[in-house]
């Protein structure tokens, strides 16, 4: 019988590199989050700062992953959707900054609780030929997670529709959760595991962000459709 992989596999070692890899993901977001959040509460060029940089590392992951002139195209767009939505979100001087808590809330709740749940419950997977480790079990849980914590957010920072609030969350975690699938499935049409190391424990910028740009998307076209450019935030957050 041939035996597990002493790495990949199931064994002592493998146990091992999966224990300090989520150490380094720990790390990595326990810099990275309060950074988000401080760039969002300051607004103006810091913020502007941190996601133009943020659109150049996935400009640069991009162009050096695929190969041909519409896919550089397709990376032009994403990062620069990767720097606009955020932008347009926080543009909304009255709301743009709940609306990036909230947005960060949903993604982050997604992320955390479809890997722990994922891996604790196990069961059906979701796309294994896109990404054979997500699982139904992790995705609803993630869902489901994601309502109740903008339930919570929303209710800290004012009175929102709560019934709304927790639809605009399972639609953006849903669309988080897809954004997530796509780029797996892009590095797999290039034989690649991980946009980039430049996060260790995660990655690339593409890789931890991936989730995020597909939800800001959705999430600025909501409320430019509902708010117009000047209450992007307003048009996503009250109904």
């Amino acid at each position: 019988m041939r035996q597990p992989d002493p790495v990949s596999g199931p064994g002592n070692a493998g146990k091992a590199a999966s224990a300090s890899n989520l150490a380094l993901r720990i790390v990595s977001a326990a810099v990275l989050a309060p950074l988000a959040l401080l760039a969002a509460y300051f607004g103006g060029w810091p913020f502007a700062v941190f996601w133009g940089a943020a659109a150049i590392a996935v400009l640069w992951e991009w162009t050096a992953l695929v190969k041909g002139p519409l896919w550089i195209a397709a990376g032009i767009g994403y990062a620069g959707i990767m720097l606009t939505a955020p932008l347009v979100l926080r543009h909304d001087a009255g709301r743009g900054f709940l609306a990036l808590v909230l947005l960060f809330a949903i993604v982050w709740t997604t992320d955390i609780l479809g890997y722990f749940a994922g891996r604790a419950i196990g069961g059906p997977k979701l796309l294994p030929a896109v990404s054979p480790k997500k699982t139904w079990s992790g995705a609803i849980a993630g869902a489901l997670g994601a309502m109740v914590v903008a339930v919570l957010v929303g209710g800290f920072f004012g009175l929102f529709d709560r019934a709304a609030l927790a639809v605009i969350a399972l639609l953006l975690s849903a669309v988080a959760q897809l954004g997530d699938l796509l780029e797996s499935w892009v590095k797999r049409q290039f034989g690649a595991k991980d946009a980039s190391q430049l996060i260790p424990g995660h990655g690339g910028v593409m890789d931890r962000l991936d989730g995020f740009w597909a939800a800001a998307l959705v999430a600025c076209s909501i409320g430019l459709l509902r708010g117009g450019l000047d209450g992007a935030a307003r048009g996503l957050l009250v109904w």
